[in-house]
């Protein structure tokens, strides 16, 4: 079976180099684990106090990672980092302490759920700012927020924005501006502190290294950078975070010599995903490896070869073909060799969630 290996040791160093980073600029900041989807044994393994002593939040995107998050550390705060399913209410209060939300009706449904479990639910309004996904639109805002105000359950101790996730719109400083003078409209006609200014996510951390931050951006939900050590606004590494923490091997379980162009008529049944090829090269053969992991587990467009002569040939649901070349060296490649990858964040996510990939914490 294919391996997913994990490199916990360096996560843990990431997200400790990260909480003192933010403690030095005096930001606030909330770990994204989604990428997990609530593994206990990840949570169990890489959430010890003293990893999570200087974290703001704990969040995920889905209740039952939220749930398994309580059941490993009840006292642990936890956040939901989407505009919740209003029918879920009730399980949005009783396992996230803050929830992001954009909807009034729903936030009036997360009421009703507060009164119920005699809480007070914590919740971070989203603004629209451009990128099209969830947000409140600007001009209705106040409104918005007055309504919100009356609520005796619900408390708002922040705003926040997310850019960069649907469409790439870049953090600016400008866009970020903009945040910040909702917050301070907000206080004046209110008169009420908003503890929280969320200005999104790792796309932003290289403007606050740059100091292009406006000084009201107090608060960060962090996932990519901690697990992966990059930044996606440029895709390459930040400071001294760690980036080697993923590892995806696969087992070769057929190498022959083929042609490298198919023989026969193809139909519309074709679900392999082939390369182009050309009709010029019937005769031209190569060696091919078929590897035990498919469209199942992930997409190939989200792993790349460590081995850089190797190209793709074609996948299906459940197996890979790879082009190894000539194999002139009849000892590097041999069926029960594995070939090794590199995974991207969308990978990693599809691989912890494939129940046909082994997972190993090291």
């Amino acid at each position: 079976m294919a391996e997913l290996i994990i490199h916990s040791s360096k996560i843990k160093q990431n997200i400790k180099y990260l909480s003192n980073y933010f403690k030095e600029k005096n930001i606030k900041w909330s770990l994204v684990t989604k990428v997990f989807s609530g593994d206990k044994e990840f949570l169990r393994n890489i959430l010890t106090e003293d990893v999570i002593e200087n974290i703001s939040s704990v969040g995920d995107s889905r209740l039952t990672s939220l749930k398994n998050l309580k059941e490993v550390n009840p006292e642990m705060k936890t956040i939901y980092i989407k505009p919740p399913s209003k029918i879920y209410a009730d399980e949005v209060v009783k396992y996230a302490d803050i929830s992001l939300n954009s909807s009034l009706s729903t936030i009036k449904a997360l009421n009703e759920a507060a009164k119920k479990a005699n809480k007070i639910h914590q919740i971070i309004i989203m603004i629209e700012l451009g990128e099209l996904r969830e947000g409140v639109n600007r001009e209705s805002l106040m409104n918005f927020y007055e309504k919100v105000f009356q609520l005796s359950n619900i408390e708002v101790i922040g705003i926040g924005s997310n850019l960069g996730c649907m469409y790439g719109v870049e953090p600016t400083y400008d866009k970020l501006l903009q945040l910040s003078l909702y917050k301070e409209l907000i206080s004046t006609k209110f008169n009420k502190n908003l503890e929280l200014i969320s200005g999104g996510s790792s796309i932003t951390l290289p403007l606050v290294e740059n100091g292009v931050v406006p000084k009201d951006i107090n608060h960060f939900r962090i996932g990519e950078a901690a697990f992966f050590g990059i930044s996606p606004l440029d895709n390459q590494p930040f400071k001294e975070l760690k980036t080697d923490i993923f590892e995806f091997n696969a087992n070769i379980i057929e190498l022959e010599y083929k042609k490298i162009v198919p023989d026969g008529i193809i139909g519309d049944a074709n679900i392999g995903h082939t390369v182009d090829f050309d009709e010029k090269k019937q005769e031209v053969k190569s060696y091919k490896a078929i590897v035990d992991f498919g469209l199942l587990d992930v997409d190939h467009h989200d792993i790349e070869f460590i081995d850089d002569n190797l190209n793709f040939v074609g996948i299906t649901s459940d197996m890979l073909v790879i082009d190894i070349g000539n194999n002139k060296d009849e000892n590097k490649y041999r069926v029960g060799n594995t070939i090794g990858f590199i995974p991207n964040y969308m990978a990693v996510a599809r691989l912890l969630n494939s129940k046909f990939i082994d997972k190993k914490y090291q």
